[in-house]
Protein backbone atom coordinates (compact mmCIF):
# COMPACT_ATOMS: atom_id res chain seq x y z
CA UNK A 1 0.00 0.00 0.00
CA UNK A 2 2.57 2.39 0.75
CA UNK A 3 4.40 1.63 -2.86
CA UNK A 4 1.20 2.27 -4.84
CA UNK A 5 1.01 5.75 -2.22
CA UNK A 6 4.54 6.62 -2.95
CA UNK A 7 3.95 6.23 -6.25
CA UNK A 8 0.84 7.65 -7.04
CA UNK A 9 2.55 10.93 -5.33
CA UNK A 10 5.36 10.76 -7.75
CA UNK A 11 3.15 10.42 -10.98
CA UNK A 12 1.02 13.51 -9.55
CA UNK A 13 3.30 15.90 -8.08
CA UNK A 14 3.76 16.92 -11.43
CA UNK A 15 0.15 18.86 -11.04
CA UNK A 16 1.48 20.55 -8.50
CA UNK A 17 5.11 21.91 -9.78
CA UNK A 18 3.09 22.76 -13.10
CA UNK A 19 0.94 24.55 -11.19
CA UNK A 20 3.72 26.69 -9.58
CA UNK A 21 5.19 26.95 -12.44
CA UNK A 22 2.38 28.58 -13.72
CA UNK A 23 1.55 31.43 -10.94
CA UNK A 24 5.34 32.42 -10.90
CA UNK A 25 5.61 33.83 -13.78
CA UNK A 26 4.85 34.76 -17.37
CA UNK A 27 5.64 32.64 -19.48
CA UNK A 28 6.14 32.94 -23.59
CA UNK A 29 3.28 31.59 -24.91
CA UNK A 30 5.00 29.61 -27.92
CA UNK A 31 6.89 27.76 -24.88
CA UNK A 32 3.79 27.18 -23.11
CA UNK A 33 2.62 25.72 -26.73
CA UNK A 34 5.63 23.95 -27.35
CA UNK A 35 5.74 22.08 -23.91
CA UNK A 36 1.49 21.10 -24.26
CA UNK A 37 2.70 19.81 -27.81
CA UNK A 38 5.27 17.59 -25.88
CA UNK A 39 2.70 16.56 -23.51
CA UNK A 40 -0.16 15.40 -26.02
CA UNK A 41 2.35 13.35 -28.15
CA UNK A 42 3.17 11.62 -24.84
CA UNK A 43 -0.32 11.50 -23.97
CA UNK A 44 -0.93 9.67 -27.51
CA UNK A 45 1.52 7.56 -27.11
CA UNK A 46 -0.18 6.80 -23.79
CA UNK A 47 -3.24 6.21 -25.24
CA UNK A 48 -1.99 4.20 -28.08
CA UNK A 49 0.83 1.28 -26.06
CA UNK A 50 -0.31 1.70 -22.50
CA UNK A 51 -4.12 2.17 -22.32
CA UNK A 52 -5.87 1.02 -25.84
CA UNK A 53 -3.39 -2.08 -26.49
CA UNK A 54 -3.21 -3.86 -22.41
CA UNK A 55 -6.75 -2.99 -22.30
CA UNK A 56 -7.51 -5.04 -25.40
CA UNK A 57 -5.38 -7.72 -24.31
CA UNK A 58 -6.12 -7.94 -20.65
CA UNK A 59 -9.91 -7.71 -21.50
CA UNK A 60 -11.06 -7.78 -24.77
CA UNK A 61 -12.64 -4.99 -27.74
CA UNK A 62 -16.32 -5.08 -25.87
CA UNK A 63 -14.61 -4.20 -22.28
CA UNK A 64 -12.59 -1.66 -23.85
CA UNK A 65 -15.16 -0.14 -25.77
CA UNK A 66 -17.42 0.25 -23.28
CA UNK A 67 -14.60 1.94 -21.10
CA UNK A 68 -14.01 4.19 -24.22
CA UNK A 69 -17.37 5.23 -24.38
CA UNK A 70 -17.88 5.94 -21.01
CA UNK A 71 -14.77 8.24 -20.47
CA UNK A 72 -15.55 9.86 -23.56
CA UNK A 73 -18.99 10.74 -22.50
CA UNK A 74 -17.90 11.61 -18.38
CA UNK A 75 -15.35 14.52 -20.00
CA UNK A 76 -17.76 15.56 -22.53
CA UNK A 77 -20.53 16.05 -20.48
CA UNK A 78 -18.43 17.28 -17.41
CA UNK A 79 -16.99 19.95 -19.89
CA UNK A 80 -19.81 21.23 -21.09
CA UNK A 81 -20.90 21.52 -17.18
CA UNK A 82 -17.51 23.55 -17.15
CA UNK A 83 -18.63 25.75 -19.76
CA UNK A 84 -21.95 26.60 -18.71
CA UNK A 85 -20.90 28.09 -15.53
CA UNK A 86 -18.42 29.86 -16.41
CA UNK A 87 -20.31 31.17 -19.17
CA UNK A 88 -22.27 32.47 -16.06
CA UNK A 89 -19.42 34.11 -14.34
CA UNK A 90 -17.29 37.08 -14.50
CA UNK A 91 -13.80 35.25 -15.08
CA UNK A 92 -14.84 32.69 -17.27
CA UNK A 93 -13.56 29.25 -17.12
CA UNK A 94 -10.23 30.06 -18.61
CA UNK A 95 -7.58 26.91 -17.97
CA UNK A 96 -10.34 24.77 -16.17
CA UNK A 97 -10.72 22.74 -19.48
CA UNK A 98 -7.51 21.19 -18.85
CA UNK A 99 -7.40 21.25 -15.56
CA UNK A 100 -10.87 19.19 -15.45
CA UNK A 101 -9.29 16.84 -18.38
CA UNK A 102 -5.88 16.42 -15.83
CA UNK A 103 -8.81 15.30 -13.23
CA UNK A 104 -10.86 13.17 -15.29
CA UNK A 105 -7.70 11.38 -17.27
CA UNK A 106 -5.41 10.95 -13.74
CA UNK A 107 -7.66 9.19 -11.72
CA UNK A 108 -8.25 5.77 -14.07
CA UNK A 109 -4.61 6.77 -15.56
CA UNK A 110 -2.91 6.41 -11.93
CA UNK A 111 -5.98 3.74 -10.92
CA UNK A 112 -4.45 1.61 -13.78
CA UNK A 113 -1.26 2.40 -11.88
CA UNK A 114 -2.23 1.18 -8.60
CA UNK A 115 -3.66 -2.09 -10.23
CA UNK A 116 -0.42 -2.96 -11.77
CA UNK A 117 1.48 -2.77 -8.13
CA UNK A 118 -1.48 -4.51 -6.55
CA UNK A 119 -0.85 -7.56 -9.09
CA UNK A 120 2.93 -7.85 -8.61
CA UNK A 121 3.87 -6.19 -11.87
CA UNK A 122 5.67 -3.52 -10.52
CA UNK A 123 5.36 0.08 -11.54
CA UNK A 124 4.84 0.53 -15.43
CA UNK A 125 7.88 2.92 -15.66
CA UNK A 126 6.73 4.27 -19.47
CA UNK A 127 3.03 5.32 -18.11
CA UNK A 128 4.50 6.83 -14.81
CA UNK A 129 6.44 8.94 -17.23
CA UNK A 130 4.23 9.93 -19.53
CA UNK A 131 1.44 10.54 -16.62
CA UNK A 132 4.43 13.07 -14.81
CA UNK A 133 5.58 14.55 -17.91
CA UNK A 134 1.60 15.12 -19.65
CA UNK A 135 0.58 16.59 -16.23
CA UNK A 136 3.14 19.66 -16.25
CA UNK A 137 1.75 20.85 -19.35
CA UNK A 138 -1.67 20.73 -18.49
CA UNK A 139 -1.18 22.84 -15.17
CA UNK A 140 1.32 24.99 -16.15
CA UNK A 141 -1.31 26.36 -19.20
CA UNK A 142 -4.04 26.03 -17.02
CA UNK A 143 -2.81 27.94 -14.18
CA UNK A 144 -1.20 30.38 -16.78
CA UNK A 145 -4.70 31.04 -17.68
CA UNK A 146 -6.29 31.34 -14.99
CA UNK A 147 -3.86 33.49 -13.65
CA UNK A 148 -4.41 36.14 -16.31
CA UNK A 149 -7.96 36.13 -15.93
CA UNK A 150 -7.42 36.93 -12.72
CA UNK A 151 -7.89 33.97 -10.52
CA UNK A 152 -5.98 34.21 -7.32
CA UNK A 153 -3.01 32.56 -6.75
CA UNK A 154 -3.59 30.46 -3.75
CA UNK A 155 -6.92 29.57 -5.51
CA UNK A 156 -5.14 28.22 -8.11
CA UNK A 157 -2.56 26.43 -6.35
CA UNK A 158 -5.22 24.73 -4.32
CA UNK A 159 -7.45 23.57 -7.38
CA UNK A 160 -4.27 21.58 -8.31
CA UNK A 161 -3.50 20.47 -5.26
CA UNK A 162 -7.02 19.17 -4.60
CA UNK A 163 -6.59 17.12 -8.35
CA UNK A 164 -3.01 15.70 -7.40
CA UNK A 165 -4.79 14.15 -3.95
CA UNK A 166 -7.43 13.10 -5.61
CA UNK A 167 -5.51 11.60 -8.33
CA UNK A 168 -2.95 10.23 -5.86
CA UNK A 169 -6.06 8.36 -4.32
CA UNK A 170 -6.92 6.71 -7.67
CA UNK A 171 -3.70 4.71 -7.51
CA UNK A 172 -4.34 3.49 -3.51
CA UNK A 173 -7.74 2.38 -4.67
CA UNK A 174 -6.65 0.47 -7.90
CA UNK A 175 -4.41 -1.21 -5.37
CA UNK A 176 -6.85 -1.80 -3.12
CA UNK A 177 -9.22 -3.39 -5.97
CA UNK A 178 -6.66 -5.39 -7.40
CA UNK A 179 -6.77 -8.43 -5.50
CA UNK A 180 -10.65 -8.72 -6.20
CA UNK A 181 -10.77 -7.36 -10.01
CA UNK A 182 -11.51 -9.07 -13.13
CA UNK A 183 -9.87 -8.59 -16.54
CA UNK A 184 -12.88 -6.93 -17.93
CA UNK A 185 -12.60 -4.69 -15.18
CA UNK A 186 -9.50 -3.63 -16.24
CA UNK A 187 -9.54 -3.22 -19.18
CA UNK A 188 -12.82 -0.87 -18.95
CA UNK A 189 -10.50 1.51 -16.45
CA UNK A 190 -8.10 1.70 -19.28
CA UNK A 191 -10.38 2.65 -21.91
CA UNK A 192 -12.16 5.14 -19.97
CA UNK A 193 -8.99 6.77 -19.23
CA UNK A 194 -8.07 6.56 -22.94
CA UNK A 195 -11.73 8.01 -23.95
CA UNK A 196 -11.29 10.71 -21.53
CA UNK A 197 -7.92 11.84 -22.55
CA UNK A 198 -8.62 11.28 -26.32
CA UNK A 199 -11.57 14.02 -25.89
CA UNK A 200 -9.34 16.72 -23.78
CA UNK A 201 -6.73 16.06 -26.11
CA UNK A 202 -8.42 16.99 -29.65
CA UNK A 203 -10.83 19.69 -27.58
CA UNK A 204 -8.40 21.12 -25.68
CA UNK A 205 -5.38 20.74 -24.80
CA UNK A 206 -4.27 19.82 -29.18
CA UNK A 207 -6.03 23.41 -30.19
CA UNK A 208 -3.91 25.09 -27.28
CA UNK A 209 -0.75 24.27 -28.41
CA UNK A 210 -1.50 24.40 -31.58
CA UNK A 211 -3.27 28.13 -31.15
CA UNK A 212 0.01 29.10 -28.79
CA UNK A 213 2.96 27.75 -30.91
CA UNK A 214 1.58 27.65 -34.24
CA UNK A 215 3.71 25.02 -36.32
CA UNK A 216 5.95 24.30 -33.46
CA UNK A 217 3.36 22.47 -31.52
CA UNK A 218 2.96 19.61 -34.55
CA UNK A 219 7.05 18.85 -34.19
CA UNK A 220 6.94 19.12 -30.39
CA UNK A 221 3.81 16.39 -30.40
CA UNK A 222 5.60 14.09 -32.44
CA UNK A 223 8.72 13.99 -30.05
CA UNK A 224 6.69 13.68 -26.80
CA UNK A 225 5.45 10.96 -28.80
CA UNK A 226 8.52 9.26 -29.79
CA UNK A 227 10.30 9.56 -26.01
CA UNK A 228 6.91 8.09 -24.42
CA UNK A 229 6.88 4.97 -27.48
CA UNK A 230 10.46 4.57 -26.83
CA UNK A 231 10.17 4.04 -23.21
CA UNK A 232 7.18 1.81 -23.72
CA UNK A 233 9.37 -0.37 -25.56
CA UNK A 234 11.86 -0.07 -23.18
CA UNK A 235 9.67 -1.75 -20.49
Amino acid sequence: MWEALGWGAVAASSLVVGAVLGILRDWPRALIGVVLGFGAGALISSVSFELAQEGFERGGGLSLTIGLAAGALAFYGADRVVQRLGARSRVGVAGLPLALGALLDGIPEQAVLGLGLGQGEGVGIALLVSIFVSNLPEAIGSSSDMRAAGQPRRRILQLWTVVAVVCTGATLAGYAVSRVTAERFEAGVDGFAAGALLVMLVGSMIPEATEKAQDKAGLAAVLGFAVAAGLSALT
